[in-house]
C-alpha cells in the first residue's frame, strides 16, 4: 500500500482557540510545507470577519 500524501489537519481562530467554528483542510505529508505549522485568512461566521486560522492537532475520536 502507497504512503498518504496528504494528512487531514484543523484550523482555528488565532484570536479564540476555544472557539465552536473551525475548519478541516489537507496538508502535504513531505516536502517544504509539511514541516511548516499551516497560517490561513478564512472567513469565521461567528465574529463575521475574516481572521487567521492556525493549524491544531486533530481532537481525539472515540469508538
Amino acid at each position: 500500500m502507497a504512503k498518504k500524501s496528504t494528512v487531514k489537519v484543523r484550523l482555528v481562530p488565532e484570536e479564540k482557540a476555544d472557539s465552536k467554528f473551525y475548519y478541516y483542510t489537507k496538508k502535504p505529508t513531505s516536502g517544504l510545507k509539511a514541516k511548516d505549522k499551516l497560517r490561513m485568512k478564512k472567513y469565521n461566521p461567528v465574529t463575521k470577519k475574516h481572521e487567521w486560522f492556525i493549524e491544531k492537532k486533530l481532537p481525539p475520536h472515540s469508538k
